[in-house]
């Protein structure tokens, strides 16, 4: 069996996938998100979870399910509900079992089956397509690399926009079992308003078992289109 390789708690999603026949599953015990520029608002996601089956060697399916969220906007509204669902595939183009770099792709598909109070889509099927790639530069030292199209509906126009997600994550290797990462995290909208979003981030994972591994991460909006705060901490399990 492969070393274990999650998706988490970085942006950056890796190249590698689940091997055949097992089961993994990636889950945040919390995550929160703080936002103070125009309305102030508090996010607090509630056990969000990615569960993933191996199919082939080179190939895994993902279901990503936020099950509460609660959201408190400007200390006067308070929504919460289930999120929605996402439907993932990951392809692993090469580097899955040998080699010192790794390149997969990501296509996925969000259903609109969350709350009203929190789904943002407006009850339409958003999309899109990750491209991660990753590179051993050294025994302890790892450099990966993310991009990603995402189409989302704009309720305003009642239209599709297209973000670019780009992202660039450095990790090092203390111990066999503890790491450490620094990630900068891009967005470039085409079609919408928004400005370009720019964040910066860092964490830890700590991994108990060849099939269990602890995280935490934090991020900091660098402009003001960014989330101020992002935090979390969650587990990853393999069966």
């Amino acid at each position: 069996m492969r070393e274990l390789s999650t998706d988490r708690p970085d942006v950056t999603e890796s190249p590698r996938t689940v091997d055949a026949g097992h089961i993994q599953l990636e889950m945040s015990f919390v995550e929160y998100t703080l936002e103070t520029d125009g309305v102030d608002s508090d996010e607090f996601t509630v056990l969000p979870f990615n569960a993933k089956i191996g199919l082939l060697n080179n190939l895994d399916l993902q279901l990503v399910v936020d099950p509460y969220v609660h959201r408190d906007i400007d200390n006067a509204s308070d929504e919460s509900g289930a999120g929605n669902a996402q439907l993932r595939g990951k392809l692993n183009l090469w580097g899955n079992d040998a080699g010192n770099t790794a390149l997969g792709l990501m296509p996925f598909v969000q259903l609109p089956t969350g709350d009203e109070e929190i789904d943002e889509s407006d009850d339409h099927v958003e999309g899109g397509v990750i491209i991660p790639f990753s590179i051993d530069l050294n025994e302890r030292f790892t450099l990966s690399l993310m991009g990603e199209f995402d189409f989302l509906h704009d309720a305003e126009d009642d239209d599709y926009n297209t973000e670019f997600v780009h992202t660039a994550s450095l990790g090092a290797g203390l111990t066999e079992t503890f790491g450490v990462y620094l990630e900068y995290v891009g967005v470039v909208p085409f079609e919408s308003a928004s400005d370009y979003s720019a964040s910066i981030g860092t964490g830890a994972a700590l991994r108990l078992s060849d099939g269990v591994q602890l995280d935490a991460a934090i991020y900091f909006g660098l402009n003001e289109e960014a989330e101020n705060l992002r935090a979390l901490t969650g587990i990853s399990v393999r069966l």
